[in-house]
């Protein structure tokens, strides 16, 4: 099985972990400490809170600011429209910002946000007939 391991630098790791638990992932307690949190997003899915200064130590050079410029863009799929509009509103009232407007595309749908340091979040749905084929 693989893994996916999202690793993104946080200002305030207690601020991120809360924002994180507050759109619904899990603290993975044994992979945390002082300077890391673990998020679970499924159980091959993790978001890797790290320090700024935890981050600069797994990276060559200097360490970008996701709140000057967008350094990537975070997908995740979510199960129907209402649980897109969902996951934005629960990612707003835990301190995030609205990111690009939603997305209508019939058989598509997705929303957007950053976390409160500014990484870049969608949340997006497929009509499961599309994806079969």
């Amino acid at each position: 099985m693989r893994m996916i391991f999202v690793n993104l630098p946080v200002t305030d790791l207690d601020r991120a972990r809360s924002f994180y638990a507050g759109l619904g992932f899990e603290h993975n307690a044994r992979f945390s400490d002082d300077t890391a949190a673990s998020m679970v997003i499924e159980e091959n899915i993790m978001v890797m809170l790290l320090t700024r200064e935890k981050f600069a130590g797994f990276v060559a050079g200097a360490v970008g600011d996701p709140a000057q410029v967008t350094t990537v863009l975070n997908c995740v799929s979510v199960g129907s429209r209402e649980e897109a509009d969902d996951l934005l509103a629960r990612a707003l009232v835990g301190g995030g910002k609205p990111w690009q407007p939603a997305q209508d595309h019939g058989v598509m749908y997705g929303t957007s946000f950053t976390d409160p340091d500014g990484n870049v979040w969608e949340a997006m749905w497929m009509d499961p007939a599309v994806i079969a084929g």
